[in-house]
């Protein structure tokens, strides 16, 4: 007879990330309960879960909760003994208001530690961002660790990398002052790629999509961490059940770095009848240098330009025994084989 382990929430469950840590916490025989927006998500879910092999729901349970609400957090939470917060607002469009589109991202976390404190939950683990980490870190002489921090203030940072950076900042100071005995700690991933299961993708998906339907006439050599979606979740059950990730941060990326032309080669040269439209033509860096004086979205290149790439993973490999299964080519050519399944591209 299998052995059920702890009951585990999981925030944003219907989410790119949420959902790949759902499907492997039910294939290593925990309780999973997730919060959802609507019944509506809680038929897709297990759909979904059943295409990918998940035959009994018995273990499996739901709750109807909004971040920006106290409602049904407290019957969430309750019997639960872990806490992955995976879900964040995101942003498609930049908001005018930058406070209205950050407070959500600070509040929802806050939100959560609350509730669980309260609730006697052991640890919560958070999703961060890498862009909480490493976006004024700009000497690539230095590894990027997970001891940087991002200035919230940085130019060029979009509203949502200052979200999570403080988001992330409001947790630490919530645990230093008010969190008891409550556990915590913070999984930091680069851009997000890997299989996807179903037609719901990460936002990283869209430097994909940009180069494969030639709206970018020239490529920005700009370089990029790559981590898969299945190891983010691995790291994140890591950071749950082991004693020594309590109180730290770990950065989740796949060893190395890759520019953006080097993805668009990757893509000609393995996906040739696909990546038809994919530029090879280079945009100089003193041309996007250039327009970032003028431009809101070349400043933010500007920035992505300069930040160090050369970003450590050793920590979680280290104290978690973190082993990435993928590496940033696999990662992106299994996210390009989502896209043709799901009908993305």
């Amino acid at each position: 007879m299998t052995n059920i382990k702890e009951p585990v929430l999981v925030t944003g469950g219907t989410g790119f990330v949420g959902m790949q840590i759902i499907l492997q916490l039910l294939q290593k025989d925990y309780q999973v309960k997730t919060t959802i927006r609507s019944l509506k998500s809680k038929d897709k879910l297990i759909e979904t879960l059943k295409a990918n092999g998940i035959s009994a729901f018995d273990n499996l349970s739901f709750a109807l909760t909004e971040l920006t609400q106290d409602d049904n957090w407290e019957e969430a939470m309750k019997g639960c003994k872990y806490v992955l917060s995976v879900a964040s607002p995101v942003f498609f469009d930049t908001p005018k208001d930058e406070k209205q589109a950050t407070r959500p991202a600070v509040e929802g976390i806050l939100r959560v530690l609350k509730f669980a404190k309260n609730a006697g939950v052991k640890r919560v683990v958070m999703t961060s961002n890498f862009g909480a980490v490493g976006f004024s870190h700009t000497d690539k002489n230095i590894e990027t660790t997970e001891s940087d921090w991002t200035n919230p203030n940085e130019k060029g940072l979009s509203v949502y990398e200052k979200s999570k950076t403080l988001a992330e900042k409001a947790a630490w100071e919530f645990i230093r002052n008010e969190g008891g005995i409550l556990e915590f700690a913070t999984i930091n991933p680069v851009a997000i790629l890997g299989p996807s299961l179903n037609a719901h993708i990460s936002g990283s998906f869209g430097i994909l999509k940009h180069l494969l339907d030639g709206s970018m006439k020239a490529v920005p050599n700009i370089p990029l961490n790559i981590v898969d979606v299945r190891d983010v979740a691995d790291l994140h059950i890591l950071a749950m059940t082991i004693p020594e990730a309590n109180g730290n941060r770990f950065i989740a990326t796949a060893d190395g770095q890759i520019s953006m032309p080097e993805i668009a080669a990757l893509l000609k040269e393995k996906l040739p009848n696909i990546a038809t439209k994919v530029s090879t033509r280079k945009v100089p860096d003193f041309v996007l240098n250039l327009a970032s004086l003028f431009n809101k979205k070349a400043k933010e290149g500007k920035l992505l330009l300069n930040v160090n790439r050369n970003v450590s993973n050793a920590k979680a490999k280290d104290t978690l025994g973190w082993k990435p299964v993928a590496t940033k080519e696999q990662a992106i050519l299994a996210a390009m084989e989502s896209m043709i399944k799901y009908k993305i591209i």
